[in-house]
């Protein structure tokens, strides 16, 4: 599996949110991001081998919890990137104040196409992990 990597605009909702109906609707919305670029890049079943994600929220305003954003982007994926999301061995949460100014080399086409929306954004990279013996990363 290469990297892929999408975006998903506006605020996420958090695994803790009360409005079960607008928490589902939010996991299609992740899912419907993922599917438009996983059908144009990869086209192709599920992976089943391990894989790690990670997640950084761009926010402007009051941000949720970083680690309860992780699990309903995680459950969107099923089926789609991964077979199960007991396949996750590794999740990294971030939030960033869209407002600070970044130094960032080599920027995704992916990530840059996030800033220049101009608003909330989700930016959402699966990766095979392949050293389950390494901790340190």
């Amino acid at each position: 599996m290469k990297t892929f990597e999408f975006i998903v605009t506006g605020p996420p909702l958090s695994l803790q949110a009360k409005n079960r109906k607008r928490l589902q609707a939010w996991k299609r919305n992740v899912r419907a991001a993922a599917e438009t670029r996983w059908k144009r890049r990869h086209r192709r079943a599920p992976v089943t081998h391990e894989v790690a994600i990670e997640v950084i929220y761009f926010y402007d305003g009051p941000p949720p919890d970083v680690d309860n954003i992780i699990k309903p982007i995680q459950d969107a994926l099923i089926g789609l990137v991964y077979k199960d999301d007991r396949q996750v061995t590794d999740a990294v949460g971030r939030k960033r104040d869209i407002n600070r100014p970044f130094r960032i080399r080599g920027i995704s086409p992916v990530l840059a196409q996030g800033f220049v929306a101009g608003e909330d954004f989700l930016y959402v990279k699966v990766t095979r992990n392949r050293d389950l013996t390494r901790i340190d990363r």
